[in-house]
């Protein structure tokens, strides 16, 4: 058993229930606009998992990026169910996997774990 904390006692929120509404979402982004760049194939405007950004005939790069609070506590099953989510949206968007980012944030009072 280990000594750190559950990750969910980190948020109030979890999944789903943690996201923006898309109200809310529109009115965070109010006045935001998308700059035309003639080879960008999908933006934020067009609601799509994934922007798509045309580099040459033929080859469309796809990136997407996905931010969610902690759903189970053992860090290395929500590692697998944030992969998960990620490879999800780029299949959705027809497009193979090639390379990714992992984010994390760890509130300042997790910060006294002990090894």
């Amino acid at each position: 058993m280990s000594d750190s904390p559950a990750l969910t006692t980190y948020t109030r929120f979890s999944g789903c229930g943690a996201k923006l509404g898309p109200g809310v979402l529109d009115e965070a982004l109010c006045g935001l606009e998308q700059p035309a760049y003639p080879r960008l194939l999908a933006g934020f405007s067009s609601s799509e998992d994934a922007g798509l950004f045309l580099l040459d005939d033929g080859l469309a790069l796809v990136q997407t990026v996905d931010f969610f609070p902690p759903i189970v506590d053992d860090p290395f099953m929500f590692g697998r169910i944030a992969a998960a989510n990620a490879l999800s949206d780029v299949y959705a968007m027809g497009a193979r996997p090639s390379q990714l980012s992992a984010l994390s944030v760890i509130p300042s009072r997790a910060l006294a774990w002990t090894a």
